[in-house]
């Protein structure tokens, strides 16, 4: 059994016992948290519909609320001018294991 669930603008593939990155939530290690669904598929029953899905919801406990993500260069360059800059970036993440598709 698996889920799509929507959690920080982004959609994920989720199953009982995965921990996924998303987007920093407002929770401390520890906390649990609840994520929209928009698919579940159990075997060979696919459940689409709205009224079917706001009956299911698929729980999750904060595993680590400091990750980061990879860190990504950004370099910009103006040719015969002698103008570079550079700067980095790395996204907030927050790491949630999931514990319960009901």
């Amino acid at each position: 059994m698996y889920a799509i669930v929507k959690a920080g603008g982004h959609q994920e593939k989720v199953e009982v016992g995965d921990v996924i990155l998303v987007n920093r939530l407002d929770a401390k290690k520890g906390d649990a948290v609840e994520f929209p669904v928009a698919l579940v598929v159990d075997g060979a029953k696919v459940v689409l519909g709205a009224k079917d899905l706001a009956a299911i919801s698929v729980k999750g406990e904060v595993v680590d609320d400091e990750a980061k993500g990879p860190k990504i260069n950004i370099m910009k360059y103006k040719n015969k001018t002698g103008v570079a800059r550079r700067k980095g970036h790395r996204q907030k993440l927050t790491a949630v294991k999931i514990t319960a598709i009901a």
